[in-house]
């Protein structure tokens, strides 16, 4: 629902720019089909890039310690739940300028820290128990750290300030401030490219580009590498496993942050039960792209997103979960490592 919003918002700019003298393939002043599918590709385009931004949390602490860690859209939806309280109690909203500007920087620094930090106590707190255990064990306290957040998360909608509507209605979904207002930022030809889509390619890009480089040429990137391939040889060389399992949830978490801010801005709603539906999409486009695989994580989520925003255009939005999940069937049935996940050899 909230990408068809999103998808509605993109097709009005349009008409605003359009209205402001840019060309239209259309004489009688109605969108051509061109316009509003050139529109619906930078819907799917944005929206997959916070998906990748998020399914990029999930495949890294599934290629760490193989753990689903389904309490990773609830972190976001928590990370959102953060940002929001802080824009009104900041009243960021009515910032502007170099002012507004470094305030967005600070709201994305500051939540990414939360969330990263929160990630970290929940691996902590719940999961680095249950290391040596089963991995139905540590699936079943990742599911109960699900339901744990969301909880929080209900209880934090009732907070009584005025962007919480005053605390009458928690389980409402909430208005996020436009602090990036819906306006063109710039043409390509006739695609309107808007302002909360530059924030999302501002945001997104650089920190995929920092974390490639990140595991690559780094000493922590190698220690994790080292780790991901086998934690007793890593240990025996001289790392420090959990240290290396805990940055990497802090570093998943933190990415989650970024994408929780950057879609609150860009869909204007939040929620206490928007973390199934992100980590859901996320979780898709990790398995999609092949999980534990970084740039599958990207590809997968660029791919979801296009999909979601075709669907809700062409189709209906009450069948886009279908599309989605018949699209992940098929690839399973067909490439069950993912679309760029290794093929592996069985052992018998």
């Amino acid at each position: 629902m909230l990408r068809a919003v999103a998808a509605a918002e993109q097709l009005a700019i349009l008409a605003l720019a359009r209205a402001d003298g840019v060309p239209s393939f259309a004489a009688d002043g109605t969108l051509s089909t061109w316009e509003v599918l050139s529109q619906q590709l930078v819907t799917g385009l944005s929206n997959g890039m916070i998906i990748a931004l998020i399914a990029i949390g999930y495949t890294m602490v599934y290629g760490i310690v193989e753990l689903i860690n389904f309490a990773h859209g609830d972190l976001c939806m928590l990370g959102a739940f953060f940002a929001l309280t802080a824009v009104g109690a900041l009243g960021m909203d009515a910032w502007g300028g170099a002012g507004g500007t470094l305030g967005l920087v600070a709201l994305l620094a500051a939540t990414a820290v939360f969330c990263g930090s929160l990630n970290w106590t929940v691996n902590r707190l719940a999961y680095r128990p249950l290391r040596k255990a089963s991995k139905l064990s540590l699936l079943v306290a990742a599911i109960g750290a699900s339901f744990v957040l969301v909880n929080l998360g209900l209880f934090w909608g009732g907070m009584p300030m005025e962007v919480f509507s005053g605390g009458n209605s928690a389980a409402a979904p909430k208005a996020f401030p436009a602090l990036v207002e819906p306006k063109p930022a710039f043409t390509v030809g006739d695609v309107i490219v808007s302002r909360p889509d530059v924030l999302v390619l501002c945001v997104t890009l650089p920190l995929m580009a920092g974390l490639t480089w990140l595991v690559r040429f780094t000493k922590l990137g190698k220690a994790m590498r080292a780790v991901a391939q086998n934690p007793t040889a890593a240990a025996l060389m001289g790392i420090d496993v959990e240290r290396v399992i805990g940055a990497s949830f802090f570093i998943g978490g933190s990415l989650g942050g970024f994408a929780a801010v950057v879609y609150s801005i860009y869909n204007q709603t939040v929620g206490f039960q928007m973390g199934y539906r992100m980590g859901m999409d996320a979780f898709i486009a990790a398995v999609l792209g092949g999980i534990g695989n970084l740039p599958g994580a990207v590809l997968g989520g660029l791919l979801i997103g296009l999909v979601r925003a075709m669907s809700d255009g062409y189709i209906e939005a009450r069948w886009t979960n279908s599309v989605v999940f018949g699209i992940l069937i098929l690839i399973l049935v067909f490439r069950p490592s993912g679309l760029l996940g290794a093929k592996l050899r069985e052992k018998v």
